[in-house]
């Protein structure tokens, strides 16, 4: 035991010379020196070029190694055999991932690249205002020589684009208000959010199939439009006029909208707004894919003054308070026409990017014309009252039911009574809601609410004739009476021009 020992101690001695020797002939520098040597011989005989993404580009996060990160998970979920699981925050979806020093091949336009997720332990931390990491991750990217050129211009492009759609996808849609008017909070933002978690969809929507599918065809054309409007030299927005009768589905089209386009919705409440500074304010601190929505404009702003006419009030608009009175000219909440105007189609208008106006109104003949033009209102949908082809998808959405499900009387019956009955989706919801449980029921307790409201109609339109006529008719008969007097005045005057005339003769005798 003792010899092998000694024979251990021997060997271990004679390998520190020889390290002791080598650091000596070969020291840190040169090694590190034939080594950058051999990589460049290396690199000139090889076919391929290497791209590192670091995590941390000096103290700040690379938003490339997130959007790689975020786009391979795509890849992954199909291909890879072992993954990382996560989840972001404010995200409703689980994203995969690459383990620690695991690759993937992409394709892209024919190209294959060879991804490699690299994790190695960070060195010892000097003194930093920022603390790092204890690990180093990073993603390398393996290409052909030949395809440098097609890879730096197009592919990372395209992963930042598919990264960004998909972090949108994934997060939860948020709905804004400003309830503080255009005040900042303590992070420097007017505006508070929470979830939107609104389910409303086409499918859902009770409206004209036709009408429809026009607005979703508009939609696509808007949110792949790109570069039509970049090539047209106009911003990339658009602005939609929703009107009609109250209980005709405005709300749902615009929360309809935002899950179609993945947009978040941002409430402006014009009460709360007091100048156009903070309007324009409000305007910059919305994020580009959203959609703007002011509900109810005509209950918002009073336009009466700019119908009056007079320099002083042609550009002024009056905002309603809470309470109803108008404190315009009182230094309360105000703004003018042209800071509205602005908002929706001035300069300021086009601060961001992909983004959608929609105003609301139950009277659209109380709005200012110069807030309906192409340009600020592009698209004015008329929201009607409930149509048999809506009432067919009420009929789904509440009971289950399918055409093949209902008597062929019954429909013919609703088909012929709906329109006259002039009923709002909302209140035909309300019926089907209530009798949910029996849709026998629920179905005849409807065919006789249209009914009943149908007749309505009906003696209110012929009470309203009757009204007309009889107005008619008693101004016939004024101006009968004033046909039959006109003579006799004609008399009476000429009988005292025949008088004063014989008077006139009885002086000079």
């Amino acid at each position: 035991m003792k010899e092998y020992w000694g024979s251990l101690a021997s060997i271990l001695g004679v390998l520190a010379f020889c390290q002791s020797l080598l650091h000596v002939l070969f020291p840190p520098e040169l090694r590190f020196a034939t080594l950058k040597l051999f990589n460049r011989v290396f690199n000139m005989f090889s076919s391929y070029c290497y791209f590192d993404i670091t995590e941390i580009d000096g103290v700040n996060t690379n938003e490339l190694y997130n959007a790689v990160q975020l786009y391979l998970s795509s890849c992954v979920s199909i291909s890879g055999s072992r993954l990382s699981l996560t989840r972001a925050l404010n995200s409703s979806a689980i994203t995969f991932g690459l383990t620690n020093n695991d690759t993937i091949f992409d394709t892209f336009n024919g190209v294959t690249v060879l991804w490699e997720h690299i994790v190695t332990q960070r060195q010892a931390q000097t003194f930093s205002w920022r603390p790092l990491p204890d690990e180093k991750r990073g993603f390398t990217l393996r290409i052909k020589k030949k395809d440098k050129t097609l890879i730096l211009d197009s592919y990372l492009d395209y992963i930042m684009e598919k990264a960004s759609e998909m972090r949108r996808k994934n997060e939860d849609r948020l709905l804004y208000t400003n309830s503080r008017g255009g005040s900042l909070d303590s992070r420097g933002h007017p505006w508070e959010s929470v979830p939107f978690k609104h389910p409303s969809t086409f499918e859902t929507l009770a409206m004209d199939p036709v009408k429809k599918a026009e607005i979703i065809e508009d939609l696509t054309d808007f949110a792949n439009g790109q570069s039509f409007y970049q090539k047209t030299g106009r911003a990339w927005k658009r602005g939609y006029l929703l009107y009609g009768p109250p209980g005709t589905g405005k709300s749902s089209m615009i929360a309809a909208m935002a899950n179609y386009l993945g947009y978040d919705i941002y409430d402006l409440e014009l009460t709360e707004v007091h100048h156009n500074s903070e309007l324009r304010k409000l305007l910059m601190k919305t994020s580009s894919k959203s959609i703007i929505v002011i509900e109810d404009i005509d209950c918002s702003i009073d336009l009466s003054n700019r119908k009056k006419g007079g320099p002083n009030n042609s550009s002024s608009i009056e905002m309603r308070s809470g309470s109803g009175v108008s404190t315009g000219d009182e230094g309360g909440n105000s703004i003018t026409l042209s800071g509205l105007l602005n908002f929706t189609d001035g300069l300021w208008s086009c601060c961001g990017s992909e983004r959608i106006f929609v105003f609301t109104t139950n009277h659209i003949d109380k709005l200012d014309p110069a807030l309906l033009r192409s340009g600020r209102m592009d698209m004015h949908v008329f929201m009607s009252y409930c149509s048999f082809p809506a009432l067919r998808i009420l009929l789904k959405n509440y009971l289950g039911n399918a055409e093949s499900d209902l008597d062929e009387g019954v429909l013919k019956e609703l088909e012929e009574v709906i329109d006259k009955a002039e009923m709002t989706p909302a209140d035909i919801s309300e019926l089907l809601i209530k009798n949910r449980r029996n849709k026998d029921r629920a179905v005849i307790e409807l065919l006789e609410a249209l009914k009943n409201k149908a007749e309505m109609k009906l003696k209110s339109g012929e009470c309203v004739r009757e009204k007309n006529l009889n107005d008619v008719g008693e101004e016939e008969e004024e101006q009968e009476k004033r046909a039959l007097e006109s003579p006799k005045e004609g008399c009476d005057y000429e009988d005292g021009i025949k008088k004063e005339e014989e008077d006139e003769e009885k002086k000079i005798k």
